[in-house]
């Protein structure tokens, strides 16, 4: 089991307020299933205090929904999560298409906490836009 000290406590994302009244904190894995989408879900240079963090997925909004963006995408979770989630070891991460929507890509990290073998996986979906026909 993985010290609870290590993985720490954190406000939860999006903020928001809990039933006392005070700050949602989260704890353990979900602390760290927040961070990644955090990680993820901002752009490089988003923050103007702290301009290099985030991934830089977001610059593949317009490109072409092929292999080879895959492939970039993937590298950007990898490179952005080592950086910024020092807390887990990503063992795989695997891009996606949505059947239904094609515009919608599915971002599967397969990871795990500290130097445990307890397997996780979060799946963060990523909207791109399709070039126009």
């Amino acid at each position: 089991m993985v010290n609870d000290e290590f993985i720490g406590a954190g406000w939860a994302f999006p903020l928001r307020v809990d039933a006392a009244g005070g700050i949602a904190l989260v704890t353990r894995e979900r602390e760290i299933e927040e961070s990644i989408r955090l990680v993820l879900g901002t752009a490089y240079g988003e923050r103007p205090m702290r301009p290099e963090f985030g991934c830089a997925i977001h610059d593949e909004v317009f490109s072409p929904i092929d292999a080879s963006t895959f492939g970039r995408i993937a590298a950007d979770v990898r490179r952005s999560l080592r950086r910024w989630e020092p807390r887990i070891d990503v063992r795989e991460v695997e891009v996606t298409r949505d059947p239904d929507e094609p515009a919608t890509l599915y971002i599967d990290i397969r990871y795990a906490v500290g130097s445990s073998n307890d397997p996780r996986n979060l799946v963060f979906p990523f909207y791109m836009i399709p070039a126009e026909e």
